[in-house]
């Protein structure tokens, strides 16, 4: 979402006649566009705000920050930071455009008008691109007690079908071929119409329908992120199978494996619905991988709910996680929450997730080894010059001969054995 945002943002910027710069030390307008999911991520923020800060002390230029972080700690971030000029919360980039006016003009712009709705940005891409990010919602309502998300992105919006197939349109008229739907929960997806509601299996339908109607077969690939077990359903699995355009792989976020720990999180799941939904999913959808996120030490999570996660990621046989230990954000329940688990043991209970992991990876890509895959080809190789870097329907990755001409074209393949977690494989005719 935040590389759909900022593509949209780089847009926006065009529009007024702004120029990238290879080189930050000629930039006029520097923005830093955040991410506040895990402290980590802010962080990460804050280093960079703090080089661009000594930056400014050599040399004028504006600063501004905006995305989740900036909503979180807008009141805030210029008393932490003075060298930073304007904080730009989620629902104020409605006013970005005065924000790069003011820039322009070397004036102050005071005041930042609020939106209470969140509005969405036209999807962009760089020229020459291939693969492309389209928003169909935002926020969330889910309110897991560990997220602080609801709280910076705001109530779910869904946006109007229709803009969402006219962008799809102009995305394969600029020749991209693989779409990604996103949304903070794409299955939560909405939209009110004449003759009553639009959910994300009706949407997918619609989608498939557009692109086969068009007959362009341009865009061949669509995939979503991401997808809450709550809402991921069996007329979801039905449109992915009834159609080749969508991808054979479902980011379907589990969290953890302790029934305990999934009411306290407030996931409104049970490990067994989860498992259930898993089977299903592959039941009905022949050939389809499935990732997760896993999150350990969550407040009061003992051994056993440890072993329950371990249990829960081997039936489910991930074809590979997200992977964290848990970290307080301020203004969640979680973070207040007693027991809370000292940061060796989440460490060293993680260390077992990720180690578990790698063994699932690398048992589902050996099953996978001397069969026929089509694969988007995405770069070159960066060990090789001669070989190409593709990625499967089922996300996984893999490198073959052939020469840079065919980055940003399909290829069928047939896998010949493993590299550390990308297959190795020959081009088939």
């Amino acid at each position: 979402m935040n590389k759909a945002e900022s593509a949209a943002l780089e847009l926006l910027l065009a529009e007024r006649g702004w120029k990238p710069v290879a080189d930050p030390e000629l930039a006029d307008l520097v923005l830093i566009n955040t991410c506040s999911v895990r402290i980590t991520a802010e962080n990460r923020a804050w280093g960079r705000i703090a080089l661009y800060a000594a930056l400014k002390k050599r040399r004028p230029f504006a600063l501004v920050v905006t995305g989740c972080m900036a909503e979180r700690l807008k009141h805030d971030m210029r008393a932490t930071q003075p060298a930073i000029d304007y904080v730009v919360g989620t629902f104020q980039k409605q006013a970005f455009g005065l924000v790069l006016d003011a820039v322009a003009a070397g004036k102050r712009l005071e005041e930042i008008e609020e939106s209470p709705v969140y509005e969405f940005a036209s999807s962009y891409h760089e020229p020459g691109a291939f693969r492309s990010f389209l928003p169909i919602m935002h926020g969330c309502e889910n309110f897991c007690t560990y997220c602080i998300v609801p709280y910076v992105r705001g109530k779910e919006v869904s946006r109007d079908p229709a803009t969402i197939l006219s962008e799809l349109g102009e995305l394969e008229e600029r020749g991209i071929r693989e779409v990604t739907l996103l949304g903070q929960n794409v299955s939560s997806y909405r939209w009110k119409e004449e003759g009553g509601e639009l959910d994300f299996p009706a949407l997918l339908e619609r989608i498939a329908g557009f692109l086969e109607g068009r007959g362009k077969g341009g865009i061949r690939w669509i995939r979503f992120l991401t997808s809450h077990p709550k809402d991921f359903d069996r007329r979801t699995m039905d449109v992915i199978a009834s159609s080749p355009v969508f991808c054979r792989h479902v980011h379907l976020v589990a969290q953890h494996g302790s029934n305990r720990v999934l009411k306290a999180m407030n996931r409104k799941y049970t490990r067994e619905s989860y498992l259930s939904l898993v089977d299903e999913l592959k039941a009905r959808v022949p050939g389809v991988t499935v990732s997760s996120d896993i999150l350990m030490g969550f407040p009061g999570e003992t051994e056993n709910d440890v072993e329950d996660t371990l249990d829960l990621m081997r039936r489910a046989g991930y074809v590979y996680s997200y992977t964290y230990h848990y970290n307080p954000r301020a203004g969640t329940p979680a973070a207040t929450m007693p027991d809370q688990v000292a940061d060796a043991v989440k460490k060293q209970r993680l260390a077992r997730v990720i180690g578990l992991q790698r063994e699932l990876s690398r048992d589902s890509m050996k099953a996978l080894v001397g069969g026929e895959v089509e694969v988007l080809v995405e770069d070159v190789s960066k060990k090789r010059a001669d070989e190409l870097l593709g990625r499967t329907q089922q996300d996984m990755m893999v490198v073959f001969p052939g020469p840079s001409s065919r980055v940003g074209s399909f290829a069928r393949v047939r896998l010949t054995g493993l590299r550390g977690n990308t297959f190795r494989a020959v081009e088939v005719p």
